[in-house]
């Protein structure tokens, strides 16, 4: 099949690129430096042109703090950009596979999240990506996947791993929140699964696609430290005592209640030996 891949360049949208062309689709992949998904024009210009039979769209504002004093700028590519991108693919019958985040919901939850469950989100970025879901509802009717995913990670872009490694390297006491948990997935993991999203053509509505397992920020910054080989003393603590502008969910764990149609993903610590794996090679 044919699959075009919006932001392309970013560290899922490599993933994604890369894991298409292993399946051996013919794959149009488009950073964002050659195609704005706010430019609705383009948009239907780029998809005309490719003809595919799936978009999968990676293109996404994900400054989570920057949200907050620019909701409008996130606005425009999370919410309206990704309507541009369902409706191009619907109009030439193209599915649409769109990556949305555990930040559509509240975060005061005590058990797993699952795709029925009530969104509220807390952030400016929660909301734009909520947006972003209803827009390419709207857009793509029954053709279409969101899917929901959290706390990415990969060797093709900054992520928490990579700053952790630094960091512990130039340290010796790192201070980590422990009171956030969640679901470290590694986009290594999930690149194929949205490709095989894309190829199967759904399911189509909401799904959940996370790692397995769960963690705090601290457990995954001890693990990440431990990963690396290195010396370094790291501390929990509260977010009240490292605040942002943005609040972040204290849980956000993801899990599908759907069935088994949809990928369900390795454990976060397998994602994370990958991700030590490739970044040695890488050098």
């Amino acid at each position: 099949m044919k699959l075009l891949i919006t932001g392309a360049g970013g560290m899922l949208g490599l993933d994604v690129t890369a894991a298409a062309r292993v399946a051996g689709h013919e794959t149009v992949a488009l950073p964002r430096a050659e195609l704005d998904i706010t430019d609705a024009t383009a948009v239907a210009e780029a998809v005309a042109a490719a003809r595919p039979d799936a978009v999968i769209n990676c293109a996404a504002y994900t400054n989570v703090d920057g949200a907050e004093a620019d909701e409008h700028i996130a606005l425009a590519i999370n919410g309206a950009g990704a309507g541009n991108v369902a409706a191009a693919a619907a109009e030439h019958g193209a599915f649409t596979v769109h990556v949305s985040t555990d930040y559509v919901f509240a975060g005061t939850a005590d058990e797993p999240y699952v795709e029925s469950d009530r969104v509220a989100p807390a952030s400016a970025y929660g909301r734009t990506k909520l947006a972003g879901e209803e827009a390419v509802a709207a857009a793509a009717s029954e053709r279409h996947t969101v899917v929901r995913t959290a706390w990415l990670f990969g060797v093709g872009g900054p992520c928490f791993p990579g700053t952790i490694l630094r960091l512990a390297a130039e340290r010796p006491e790192l201070t980590v929140v422990a009171d956030q948990v969640g679901c470290p997935t590694f986009t290594g993991h999930l690149g194929p699964a949205l490709v095989a999203l894309a190829e199967n053509r759904g399911p189509a509505g909401v799904v959940h696609v996370a790692a397995g397992g769960s963690c705090s920020w601290h457990e995954f910054a001890r693990e990440i430290v431990a990963a690396g080989g290195l010396e370094c003393d790291v501390r929990p603590v509260t977010t009240a005592e490292f605040p942002r502008p943005a609040p972040r969910p204290a849980w956000s764990v993801l899990v599908s209640e759907r069935g088994p149609e949809v990928p369900r993903l390795a454990h976060w610590r397998e994602g994370l030996t990958e991700y030590m794996r490739l970044r040695e090679e890488q050098g």
